[in-house]
């Protein structure tokens, strides 16, 4: 597992849209409550990204309210009830078309962090 001392991240909290496509991403592989969708978005950017609570539930309501996402409440043994949320198929649906764009942005990074290492790094000391 990664820390956080070691991902190079310089911000505290990632950017609304991306986060909401982790979340997504997330909860299609597993169904969950809110708690544990902090802990996963934590682990998932190498501690990087720490949500507040209150932040995490607002934007899991702003997805339920667009039709992302649903909810229902799970019973528990010896503790309170939990809202468990679950992918709909609009929610798979923007997943989908969001990780196609995100693919298509990274092969434009990807070509020009290659063209960055091959004028800029390690050439002629950095400098053309």
């Amino acid at each position: 597992m990664c820390g956080s001392n070691r991902c190079g991240c310089r911000h505290d909290y990632p950017e609304r849209g991306w986060i909401q496509f982790l979340m997504l991403r997330i909860l299609y592989e597993k169904p969950m409550h809110g708690y544990q969708l902090l802990e996963e978005i934590e682990e998932k950017s190498c501690g990087c990204h720490k949500l507040e609570p209150g932040s995490i539930y607002t934007l899991l309501r702003r997805m339920e309210e667009r039709g992302l996402l649903e909810s229902n409440w799970e019973k528990t043994e010896g503790g309170p009830d939990r809202r468990v949320y679950n992918v709909t198929k609009s929610g798979v649906e923007a997943l989908r078309l969001g990780l196609k764009s995100i693919a298509q942005r990274k092969l434009l990074f990807d070509d020009l962090a290659h063209f960055y290492r091959e004028h800029f790094e390690k050439k002629n000391g950095g400098e053309k």
